[in-house]
């Protein structure tokens, strides 16, 4: 995971007005949990941004008034007009206790059904991970070179050391559909003559 820092102030009152207080002077209540007690603190909000409106899952140093942990945004509450950040919790990380993420899947490589003219479709912009934090990968990166016409990776077939993936195995993470003035490559031709030919001779039999 990508590591960035940042500061907070503890909350000395909890409450409705305490959190209306803290965001009218640009701050964002925000909650530490997963070590056994709970501690409430603010950010700044213009710090909190740069976290909150990225894909990227990061490893936030925090530094709370001087006590530091490694924690990770577990939930965020956004407000529904002004798209600002109104309320997060933080999980505190423990290298040997497993943590459950949203990790960004990207693509590499030029698939030949694509080649061939063919649509490329992204089904899963994140994957839900569970691993220890040292495991967690940044991105999870497909190849999708092999890809042609019809075909398609699925859940099952992303593997991550160290990790588990737990979305539905059978679930479709990007596939290569068929498109107007799209054309079959010889080798996925050859595949279905073949397949058609061990139709006929299975018929004849």
């Amino acid at each position: 995971m990508k590591t960035v820092q940042l500061s907070g102030s503890v909350r000395s009152n909890v409450g409705k007005k305490d959190a209306k207080a803290v965001r009218a002077a640009g701050n964002v209540p925000c909650v530490l949990y997963g070590s056994g007690e709970q501690t409430s603190f603010s950010v700044k909000g213009t710090d909190l941004e740069k976290i909150i409106f990225s894909a990227d899952v990061y490893n936030v140093e925090l530094d709370i008034d001087g006590k530091k942990v490694n924690a990770i945004i577990q939930e965020k509450q956004m407000h529904p007009v002004k798209d600002t950040a109104m309320h997060v919790d933080f999980l505190e990380l423990n290298d040997k206790k497993e943590v459950k993420v949203n990790i960004p899947v990207t693509t590499s490589g030029r698939s030949k059904g694509v080649l061939n003219g063919g649509r490329l479709q992204q089904v899963f912009r994140t994957l839900r991970v569970q691993g220890l934090p040292n495991a967690i990968p940044e991105v999870i990166d497909l190849d999708i070179t092999p890809l042609t016409i019809g075909k398609a990776i699925r859940v099952g077939e992303v593997k991550i050391e160290g990790c588990k993936v737990l979305d539905p195995a059978s679930a479709v993470v990007v596939s290569v559909k068929m498109s107007r003035g799209a054309v079959k490559d010889e080798e996925e031709e050859e595949a279905e003559g073949a397949e058609g030919a061990e139709g006929a001779e299975a018929a004849a039999e």
